[in-house]
């Protein structure tokens, strides 16, 4: 009688009790990036360029420019995702 362990075949648990099996599914919340600040006119970088928090009418949104110099708008979800600081990266 012959094994997976022993054909070689890769079987991994899908037992929801198995402690191996969940932490290596498991996405931490501390590997996600901090969602930007919400107060408005702050300036924050992301990818070389900086980006100002307008509120107006509507939802908030971050302005900055693109590589061409034209405006450019993202959400906030938008700039966590593409990540930012409140330096500007050398």
């Amino acid at each position: 009688m012959s094994t997976d362990h022993d054909s070689g075949t890769d079987v991994s648990s899908t037992d929801p009790t198995d402690p191996h099996a969940a932490a290596a599914t498991a996405v931490s919340t501390s590997d996600l990036p901090p969602a930007p600040p919400t107060t408005p006119c702050t300036v924050v970088w992301s990818r070389g360029r900086p980006y100002v928090l307008e509120s107006g009418a509507g939802r908030p949104r971050w302005m900055g420019v693109d590589q061409h110099g034209r405006p450019q708008a993202l959400t906030g979800e938008e700039l966590r995702r593409r990540g930012w600081s409140y330096r500007r990266s050398s």
